[in-house]
Order: C-alpha cells, then sequence, then structure tokens
C-alpha cells in the first residue's frame, strides 16, 4: 500500500483541524492523526476530535496515528473516552507529598470531563488550583461507538508524555491493538520555573501512574505488533507501519 493510493481512498471530507486530522482509508475504515495535545485542558483539540469521530458514523474500524505526537494537556481525555463506551478509570497523577503521606488512588479528587466553553476554566482553576496536584483521570462515558472492538493505535519512539497515558490505558484495557515501536517512557509530571535572560528551568514535580499501578517513566509502552518503520518502505513511497494497523483492523 502506498501513500499516494492511501491518499486516493481518503474522503473528500476529511476533517483537517490543526493538531487533527481524520480521514477515511476506506469506507469502513476511519483514520484519525493526532499530532499533538495542545492546550492545559485540550477544550480546541477536543472540539477537533469530536468532529473528526462525528464524520466517522459509518466506520466500523478505526485507525488512531500517534506516531510523533510528543504529548500534551489533557486532550488525550477526549480521545481515550471515545476508546470506550464507559467511564473508566485511566491513572492518576501524584504529588511527592502525597505519596509519603500515603494515599488511596480511589479517593483522589477526580477529573472526568474537558468543559465545552473555555469559561469553564476559571471554575476548574478553583476546583484544582489550589488543592494537592494528586489528580485521578477518569474517562467521560461518551457512549458506544461503531468501531469499538476493532481499533489500532500507531506509536512509535517519539510517542510520548500524553500519547503514552493514551496507549496504556488503551493496553490495560484491551480496547485497541498496539502497532508500532515501543514508546520513549516520557511521562513524568514537570513546572518551569523563569531564570535571568529568558531561560526557564524544568523539574520534575510528579508521576504518572496508570490504574493498574504501571509507571511508565523511563519504559513506554510496548507494542502487541512490533513493526519497526522501514527505510526500504518509506523508500517506495509506503508505510508499512500503517499497513500493519490497517491489517490488523481488518482481522478484528
Amino acid at each position: 500500500m502506498t501513500w499516494k493510493s492511501l491518499c486516493s481512498r481518503r474522503s473528500s471530507r476529511s476533517v483537517r483541524r490543526g493538531a487533527v486530522i481524520g480521514s477515511k482509508l476506506e469506507p469502513n475504515i476511519g483514520y484519525l492523526k493526532i499530532n499533538m495535545f495542545p492546550g492545559m485542558v485540550g477544550i480546541d483539540v477536543a472540539r477537533d476530535i469530536d468532529r473528526a469521530i462525528a464524520s466517522f458514523r459509518d466506520c466500523d474500524r478505526l485507525i488512531v496515528d500517534l506516531r510523533g505526537n510528543s504529548g500534551g494537556g489533557l486532550g488525550g481525555l477526549r480521545l481515550m473516552s471515545y476508546l470506550t463506551p464507559d467511564k473508566l478509570p485511566i491513572g492518576y497523577s501524584l504529588s511527592r507529598a502525597r505519596a509519603k503521606k500515603g494515599y488511596k488512588k480511589e479517593e483522589l479528587i477526580r477529573f472526568e470531563r474537558i468543559p465545552a466553553r473555555k469559561i469553564a476554566l476559571l471554575w476548574l482553576a478553583l476546583r484544582y488550583g489550589f488543592v494537592d496536584h494528586s489528580v485521578a483521570l477518569f474517562t467521560e462515558g461518551l457512549g458506544p461507538q461503531k468501531f469499538h472492538g476493532r481499533i489500532a493505535l500507531l506509536v512509535n519512539e517519539h510517542s510520548a508524555s500524553a500519547s503514552e497515558m493514551v496507549a496504556a490505558f488503551a493496553a490495560e484495557n484491551s480496547l485497541a491493538k498496539i502497532v508500532g515501536t515501543t514508546t520513549p517512557g516520557r511521562l513524568v509530571g514537570s513546572k518551569p520555573f523563569k531564570l535571568s535572560y529568558g531561560y526557564f528551568l524544568i523539574l520534575p514535580v510528579g508521576a504518572y501512574v496508570t490504574w493498574q499501578g504501571t509507571r511508565l517513566e523511563g519504559q513506554g509502552v510496548k507494542p502487541d505488533v512490533e513493526v519497526p518503520l522501514l527505510y526500504q518502505a518509506i523508500s517506495d513511497g509506503r508505510d508499512n507501519q500503517l499497513e500493519a494497523a490497517v491489517k490488523c483492523v481488518g482481522d478484528l
């Protein structure tokens, strides 16, 4: 399968909104490419994901491409919510103070909905801005999709941070086949400190733990189907990793 043939198969009504590209590889296979998750809360990218998913209403298979996605904010929550109809626990951030004090993950303050309007950011600031930064993430419960149970998730060594949260959540809950190469394991809460002459010092301030207790920092997410990107395939104008993902959803 070549890039030219893939592009020719994509719907002319593809959704392209900055960080999000939605198109169809086949009439029944949706292709969602997310280059990053911009914004701390991710209201705009969540809307773009909504538009792309709406364009897949006739698709019973989905490929999500997170290759090269270096992460960002909480917009990945909307993507994870489209992988399952239910409200499921994802994982939690953990500050050093809370880790030393002791905790129960079920009792951590919960974040389970990306607001529809930016006016709600004030309420979020009041709710989360003055408490310990240990927060549990839950999916939004967006209901069933035709493609549920037939999803492939493409990742590589550059799929970091929030992308790894998505991949780990999908893997732990058997919501998608992970295809590609192992992610880099760069997922730790950090905070910038302003220095002189325009410099910033970024230091880690918290850990991220999946709901099943896995810390991804330094180890990443291993794919179900290991597929390195082949130089010869690229030279021939092909994407062998995407080809493998198409085969995966076709076999489901």
